[in-house]
């Protein structure tokens, strides 16, 4: 998809999803031809022309200041996520063609792999943010063996949950972890559009696999920060672990991902198995 479409689809589809008793507005009537608010609707609560939104829904963001896009966020209900993501297709919309173009990350510098190799009790790892596992310490490579084995390399998580089959036992809720994955690379897309790597990949993805195309098409994104983690590991079995995510500010592009489990739960004692079995296996 080009940019126009990626903001035509994402702003039709925030606004199929709002309903006008959720907007706070009449409803005269019980005939609506459109699920959700319809495009005058938005206008009138972003206090805006319906000519000048119905332009940006077509795909025109250009030029859109910072007050009319928080107008619109409101309008619409966006989260945090959503709101960002709007900026950061407003921005790609303006952007110089000399800066479009950028590459993920694909190395770390040796003393974020130091880092990471210093941290024995809990898997971290670095990936970029098209979902390449860059560098690994010896718990995430155990936690995560199938991933890390990939052939194609460095090992892609989106790669790995959708198209290897090993990923639907590996992973206990495979549909969140499925959706999660998505909206990461969805924001992804619209920080960076011109990512001629992040492209191939969805390009990848989207021809190899139906539920990743559905998932694709719905547009939405979210944050990844913290949360929970359900797998189950051939070796140790089922662990439910915590995660944190921090982004690099000296390396943009770049994240630490960090699991621990909670202290006297089986899944801690799985994790200590898993670090004797990753030992023995050297």
């Amino acid at each position: 998809m080009t940019h126009t479409s990626d903001v035509k689809a994402f702003l039709a589809s925030r606004r199929a999803k709002l309903t006008p008793d959720q907007a706070g507005l009449p409803v005269y009537g019980g005939n609506r031809r459109v699920p959700g608010l319809r495009r005058e609707e938005v206008a009138l609560l972003a206090g805006v022309s319906v000519d000048y939104y119905t332009k940006m829904e077509r795909g025109n963001l250009s030029g859109a200041s910072d007050s009319v896009l928080e107008s619109l966020a409101r309008a619409l209900q966006l989260s945090e996520a959503e709101t960002a993501h709007l900026y950061d297709l407003a921005r790609a919309a303006s952007a110089a063609p000399r800066t479009r173009r950028k590459s993920s990350p694909t190395t770390v510098r040796p003393s974020l792999s130091r880092i990471i190799d210093a941290i024995v009790d809990a898997p971290a790892w670095i990936r970029n943010d098209r979902g390449d596992v860059l560098a690994a310490n010896s718990l995430a490579r155990a936690l995560y063996a199938d991933l890390m084995a990939e052939v194609v390399q460095p090992p892609n998580n989106s790669r790995f949950t959708f198209l290897n089959p090993k990923a639907r036992q590996f992973y206990t809720n495979w549909e969140q972890a499925a959706d999660d994955i998505v909206a990461i690379l969805r924001s992804t897309a619209g920080r960076n559009p011109y990512d001629k790597d992040l492209t191939d990949l969805v390009g990848e993805l989207s021809t190899q696999s139906e539920e990743f195309r559905t998932r694709w098409a719905k547009h939405d994104v979210r944050y990844h920060r913290t949360g929970r983690k359900q797998v189950h590991h051939p070796v140790v079995g089922d662990l439910d672990l915590a995660f944190e995510a921090f982004d690099l500010p000296g390396d943009p592009g770049l994240r630490l991902n960090i699991y621990t489990a909670d202290p006297n739960t089986p899944s801690a004692d799985a994790l200590k198995v898993l670090a004797s079995w990753s030992a023995a296996e050297v």
